[in-house]
């Protein structure tokens, strides 16, 4: 498996073992985030490379939520190039969602066919086209739509490559009054991949610079419509990264910024591909508004803002991070697959503050020696007990089953460590630990 090789090359380095967040998807390739604050919890949506992508392979649009900043629940695909009718299989770009008035609007670029919008009651979908056309169909530039609803409940729609431009949206979020206006003050070093937003009385308009590669550059203005006036780089552009895109969000009192890089992909070939993969790093700003530039992205991500309960029901991807590993869905929602000996999974944060008594958890096995051991911190700290996988018959029967583990206190990172299994013979849906 391409995935598994890249993960245990990059597990070798003692930079990764043990505490390492970014890239935070990995049993994917994911570019292009787009996160979003709903609630408590912040829902990313990002673009999908396909496994054996050279070029742009992209087919759809996928979903991870996290209530911590640091443990990402696969929810699969979102939407995709078929949830438009007027749409060719390939080209699902940049989306961004937006919420308005109980519903959600995912705006997302189809190369070369213009941007459209999908819509929803809910942030996990369904999402439906009801336009059947483009929303914008304007030039060859149309990619990289971002949304913002300003205070007076005006809404902006921006995009473009090489060019900026922006339009007025109404009220309904998927028609536009006015004409659509090309930016009479594009940016320094703008490219393409923009991210527009507000804070406090400043605009703020990041975006993928120079090419290539791309750094992640930024500009100001005190009108949602500009001038834009260039203050500087988020993060410089880097070999590591061929190409970027910014993603901006306040969430418990900080301000993450999203992009992307290589490493995962270049982790087993040195041959440039678009394979991506997501990142995240804190940005702070200065008194003036500006903001400080990010050297590139941090090997150790984010700190986590809360802890995980473990005496509830968790999905298996639910994962900070892993070794080997993919996400598939089946009737009854997505599992983790393609689990070989020695892969692993690690939760961030798991907070025993009750003890735990019992291990449970929903397995589809045909392996007669599969076991799940439960590791403390690192995938040979102390053990917390070993799940013995019973067979299930196939791969499409799932059997809740249990084993008893060691008390212990205190907040830990929980490695699932698996053991005798090999070529798809083990599922796993859902966990739990019992007082």
């Amino acid at each position: 498996m391409i995935l598994r090789l890249l993960l245990l090359l990059l597990l070798l380095s003692a930079a990764f073992l043990g505490k390492a967040q970014n890239p935070i998807i990995q049993t994917k390739f994911t570019a292009d985030p787009a996160p979003l604050v709903y609630r408590d919890t912040v829902f990313l949506y990002t673009s999908h490379d396909e496994d054996d992508a050279k070029g742009f392979k992209m087919y759809n649009w996928l979903l991870y939520t996290s209530t911590d900043m640091v443990n990402w629940t696969d929810h699969g695909t979102v939407a995709s190039t078929k949830s438009f009718s007027w749409s060719p299989q390939n080209g699902a770009w940049a989306p961004q969602c937006v919420a308005r008035n109980g519903k959600f609007y995912l705006y997302c670029p189809i190369h070369v066919k213009g941007i459209g919008v999908l819509v929803s009651d809910s942030p996990y979908g369904p999402f439906t086209d009801p336009l059947g056309k483009p929303l914008i169909k304007n030039s060859i530039d149309d990619i990289d739509p971002t949304v913002y609803i300003d205070d007076d409940g005006q809404a902006y729609l921006y995009w473009g490559n090489p060019n900026l431009y922006y339009v007025k949206l109404n009220k309904d979020m998927i028609s536009y009054s006015g004409e659509i206006v090309k930016s009479p003050t594009k940016p320094t070093n703008y490219q393409e991949g923009p991210w527009f937003y507000k804070r406090k009385d400043n605009y703020y308009v990041a975006y993928a610079s120079t090419c290539c590669p791309e750094g992640i550059g930024y500009s100001m203005s005190t009108s949602p419509t500009g001038p834009w006036n260039y203050t500087g780089m988020l993060m410089d552009s880097d070999p590591r990264s061929n190409g970027n895109h910014p993603g901006i969000i306040d969430y418990k009192g900080s301000t993450y910024l999203f992009g992307f890089n290589y490493a995962l992909s270049k982790a087993i070939s040195s041959t440039h591909s678009e394979r991506r993969s997501v990142c995240v790093d804190k940005l702070t700003y200065n008194s003036d508004g500006t903001i400080q530039k990010l050297p590139f992205w941090s090997a150790t991500g984010v700190d986590r803002t809360a802890v995980l309960n473990p005496y509830k029901r968790t999905e298996a991807e639910t994962i900070a991070w892993s070794q080997g590993l993919k996400t598939n869905k089946g009737v009854n929602g997505l599992y983790v697959t393609a689990i070989d000996s020695d892969d692993y999974i690690k939760v961030k944060g798991v907070s025993f503050e009750k003890g735990a008594k019992e291990f449970m958890a929903s397995m589809a096995s045909t392996s007669p020696n599969a076991v799940i051991e439960l590791h403390l911190d690192s995938p040979t700290g102390t053990l917390l007990g070993a799940l013995k996988v019973k067979q299930t018959g196939s791969l499409e029967n799932w059997l809740v089953q249990s084993c008893k583990v060691s008390r212990q206190g205190g907040i830990h990172d929980v490695y699932f460590v698996f053991k005798g299994t090999s070529n798809n013979t083990l599922r796993f849906d859902w966990w739990q630990f019992n007082q």
